[in-house]
């Protein structure tokens, strides 16, 4: 990267962007004004990756290195990037989930820099000109936030901007989508967290969150600002509760190109991963019968997928989803229920009430459950055992997030079904070891399947991101796993090797994206080899 003449000295190591720490050469130094600025010592990348590796081992938490990192993301971001891809595996964990949830309960506690854009709705009508204020222009990634529920933790507030900040991370680690693209951004619309509002050092707004027209009035007032300010953006809706993600959703996917993560990206990876499943029950999707332990967004998501995928294999969408039931705190989501929200409806099925959530399994004789309920240890049991009964390798997805939310844990689930269950959870969890045998298990995380989106748009200069382009992604993320790693049940593609896997992901979502005619680009002649050369590389220029 050259440097900008005026970036003279000190500044120079005060800009993230071009800050290269120890590793700038002595003839950088001379020509930059840093000599004396600096120890004489000169490093070269990999060995401030070293010393950054070291660095993290001497501190005694997650939370701990997650600050460190972040500090290091505002110090220095090639080397946070170069940090994060020499061991995906190892750092997803702590730059996002399950960290990233500690972090985000206790933001106002440990806030050291700013990262981003917050936008209040006191500055209603004036979001353009905050928004102006962001000094790059070409931006083609917008993740947003309201920080109503944040992972499995509820109200945050502007708290919840550990979110944005950390999926964006995640573009560019684990697809390669260059981060002067991307703009982290917290809508504060208020918070009806009173601790928060108790708090002497919370940092949002202190009142009770803004409801109806007026919500949705400034929802409308900043898709307009990213529309006119970022007109090749791609945007990404975080973490709002679910009576406000359904119904953004569904005003803007057809006018924009957008989409809801917590609904299309947790659906994609769950639909991976029963894709893999199939491969080791030697099943088909169409023959399914699936049971989700909770009833909001992410579920009714991941149902609609479902069901849409079983209509690509030649069911009706009225039969595809009559293979999808819910079960929330009221029991079976059955048609003679009175309390069910519109996007609930169509998965009310007429069927006998169960208020059990083993007699619905008993009842329905679900393939497989998906735990997306952010209720921990509902999978007990009694549930895992009724599942292994009616199954001779019953799919048990606790996806719930962060790990102290999740359904049940791996050991629980292959311990209760004698080794028979096929497991992937939303959290990681260490292998687990029965008898003579080892079992990995798999992390249903989005991460799979929204950095590749985003790449794919980018290559592509996408018009809309459609529910088709989820299950072509759910596809080629299943396709990469190896009959290796199917035989210890692991049924996503090892996390360390998660930019190739996301980079093929994109290339097969950018060629349905060109053959529907929904690019706003040129078809390159590879497109698979176009998104390698596109992709960000962290590495210092001349």
């Amino acid at each position: 990267m050259s440097m900008p003449i005026e970036n003279k000295g000190y500044t120079v190591l005060h800009d993230s962007l071009v800050n290269r720490g120890t590793a700038f050469t002595e003839a950088q130094r001379k020509a930059s004004g840093l000599e004396g600025l600096l120890p004489p010592g000169v490093d070269t990348l990999e060995l401030q990756i070293a010393r950054v590796h070291t660095q993290l081992d001497l501190l005694d938490s997650d939370l701990q290195r997650y600050l460190f990192l972040m500090d290091l993301q505002s110090r220095n971001q090639t080397l946070f990037y170069a940090v994060l891809m020499s061991d995906p595996a190892k750092f997803m964990p702590l730059v996002y989930t399950p960290t990233v949830g500690e972090a985000c309960q206790k933001f106002d506690h440990i806030f050291r820099s700013t990262r981003g854009l917050y936008l209040p709705i006191s500055a209603k009508g004036r979001l353009k000109e905050l928004m102006s204020n962001w000094p790059q222009k070409d931006i083609r990634f917008i993740v947003v936030t309201d920080g109503e529920r944040i992972l499995g933790l509820g109200d945050l507030g502007v708290g919840g901007m550990g979110i944005p900040i950390g999926k964006l991370a995640l573009y560019t680690a684990v697809a390669g989508v260059p981060p002067e693209l991307t703009l982290p951004i917290t809508l504060d619309v208020g918070t009806n967290n009173q601790t928060l509002l108790d708090d002497p050092l919370y940092l949002g707004l202190r009142q009770q969150r803004v409801r109806g027209d007026e919500y949705h009035a400034f929802i409308a007032e900043f898709v307009d600002a990213v529309q006119t300010l970022y007109p090749k953006c791609c945007l990404q809706w975080e973490d709002f509760a679910n009576f406000n993600a359904v119904s953004i959703l569904d005003t803007y996917k057809d006018k924009i190109c957008t989409y809801n993560d917590d609904i299309q990206g947790t659906a994609g990876v769950a639909l991976a991963g029963l894709y893999a499943a199939l491969r080791i029950t030697g099943q088909n999707l169409t023959d399914q019968r699936f049971l989700f332990m909770g009833a909001g967004s992410a579920a009714t998501g991941i149902a609609e997928l479902i069901s849409e995928a079983m209509v690509m294999e030649g069911l009706t969408i009225e039969e595809a989803r009559a293979r999808n039931f819910l079960f929330d705190i009221n029991g079976l989501v059955e048609s003679t229920r009175t309390d069910l929200a519109d996007f609930q409806k169509p998965f009310a099925h007429q069927h006998k009430p169960c208020k059990s959530f083993v007699d619905a399994i008993n009842a329905i004789k679900p393939n497989g459950i998906v735990g997306v309920s952010t209720v921990p240890k509902l999978f007990n049991q009694a549930v895992i055992e009724a599942m292994s009964q009616v199954n001779a390798q019953p799919i048990i997805f606790p996806y719930s997030n962060p790990t102290s939310r999740s359904e049940c844990t791996a050991e629980e689930a292959y311990k209760w079904s004698n080794g028979k269950a096929i497991f992937a959870s939303g959290s990681p969890f260490d292998p687990v070891t029965l008898g003579a045998k080892t079992f990995v298990p798999g992390q249903g995380n989005n991460v799979y399947i929204f950095p590749a989106m985003g790449m794919a748009v980018l290559a592509t200069q996408s018009k809309r991101v459609t529910q088709q382009m989820f299950i072509v992604a759910a596809k080629a993320v299943a396709e990469q796993v190896t009959q290796e790693d199917l035989n210890t049940g692991l049924i996503y593609p090892p996390q360390s090797q998660i930019l190739a896997a996301s980079l093929h992901t994109a290339a097969k979502v950018a060629t349905y994206v060109f053959d529907q005619g929904l690019a706003r680009v040129d078809r390159p002649t590879d497109i698979a080899a176009s998104i390698k050369d596109m992709a960000y590389k962290p590495v210092y220029g001349d």
